[in-house]
């Protein structure tokens, strides 16, 4: 059912904020909604695209209403763009919940890889003795202590979305956490009593099919760093950052053109071709995601000022993204990722680094990024960080890297 919108003065800083929010959830809750086959998730993720469509129009409105001359039109272009690509993300999410609430087909394996998409995604329900029960997420601080987020809870029928430290949780809650493999683990036992036993791929003989379920699920991780490192770029006005992205744009392309290839030669070999309808589907949606990382991220490639209100937005966003300089004899110079363990006691996931110098490990110039760092990636006085997490998380994280 289509809503009447009217013009009303809306705060546009505000208004971008939520969209950059939702749209973040809604390539959570879509991609959760395959993994489990779920489809009052698939259904949440229409009823938030609604949302999202109500949202585009009144910031739409307030940005013409707001251009007053040539100036104005200029400076706010870019942020019509940024609008524009999160109204395709919502979009792109939408056609993924409709490939579970239309039953178009999935292979097994789609289902098995997908928990190995950089975080693992599980659904939980909480056991009456459980430790979580009756308390706040702020309380029980979960992020900060396994790097596990809470992204929704269902209580009595109805989904929480995006739940904050005010959040209590209940005995019967059935809730979605995303985070590492680790630590995932260990809340989800914390949650229902039991272990946690990661879904074992189904063994495939067919060999197109198995790079075809690959390469969406690295087109998955692609297109949603594209989107963050997009949203970096904007915040700090930064043009090689904005390059990344169209780097990683042009990657995600090519893997469409790969999985076309190796979904057609499956088809062939495989009982029921019409069962990889979905898959299509899947890739198509995953492809426009990294499409709208490049939109947002335009205006920076094309020389034109963020427009302070995008920047304000981005920071009052529920993530928040910080730069921050590793200092010298900082408890992150000299160490590396994993070894600190920075995502499990912060909360803040590292998106890229710049390196101060030549890395021994990447044999890039000083100066480049590397995106998407690993455990692995040492850190080093002058190394400039941009990572992702919660607001008290960006403080404690502020705190390894300062003096």
């Amino acid at each position: 059912m289509s809503t009447e919108v009217a013009y009303e003065p809306v705060s546009v800083k505000a208004v971008l904020a939520e969209m950059k929010d939702t749209a973040e959830l809604l390539i959570d809750l879509s991609y959760s909604a395959v993994l489990l086959g779920s489809d009052e998730v698939a259904a949440e993720v229409l009823e938030l695209e609604e949302q999202m469509d109500v949202l585009q129009l009144r910031a739409r409105m307030s940005l013409l209403m707001a251009a007053r001359n040539t100036e104005d039109a200029e400076a706010l272009a870019p942020v019509l763009g940024m609008v524009g690509a999160a109204e395709k993300i919502s979009d792109a999410a939408g056609d993924i919940a409709k490939v579970v609430l239309e039953d178009i087909g999935l292979p097994e394996a789609m289902r098995a890889t997908l928990p190995e998409a950089v975080e693992t995604i599980v659904r939980a329900t909480v056991a009456p003795r459980s430790r979580l029960a009756d308390e706040t997420l702020g309380d029980l601080n979960l992020e900060t202590e396994t790097g596990v987020r809470a992204i929704a809870v269902r209580r009595a029928g109805d989904w929480l979305l995006n739940p904050d430290a005010e959040t209590t949780v209940a005995a019967g809650d059935v809730v979605l956490f995303r985070g590492p493999d680790d630590g995932i683990g260990e809340v989800y036992r914390d949650a229902t009593g039991e272990s946690y036993e990661p879904p074992a791929p189904p063994e495939s003989d067919i060999e197109d099919l198995e790079r075809a379920v690959d390469s969406i699920v690295l087109m998955k991780d692609m297109g949603e760093l594209a989107v963050d490192l997009a949203y970096g770029a904007v915040l700090f006005d930064d043009t090689d950052l904005a390059e990344e992205v169209v780097e990683l744009e042009a990657e995600v392309d090519a893997l469409q053109s790969r999985f076309e290839a190796w979904t057609l030669q499956a088809a062939g070999r495989h009982d029921d071709p019409i069962s990889l309808r979905g898959l299509v589907h899947l890739a198509r949606a995953t492809e426009v995601i990294s499409d709208a990382a490049l939109e947002i991220s335009e205006g920076v490639l094309r020389g034109l000022s963020t427009h302070p209100v995008v920047a304000e937005a981005v920071r009052e966003s529920d993530e928040v993204i910080v730069s921050v300089p590793v200092a010298a004899d900082s408890a992150l110079d000299g160490t590396t990722i994993g070894r600190r363990q920075v995502k499990t006691e912060t909360g803040m996931r590292i998106i890229a680094v710049r390196h101060a110098g030549a890395s021994d490990r990447t044999g890039r110039e000083g100066g480049d990024w590397e995106v998407s760092p690993g455990p692995e990636t040492t850190l080093a006085a002058g190394d400039v960080l941009i990572a992702k997490g919660t607001r008290s998380g960006a403080e404690r994280f502020e705190g390894l890297a300062g003096d």
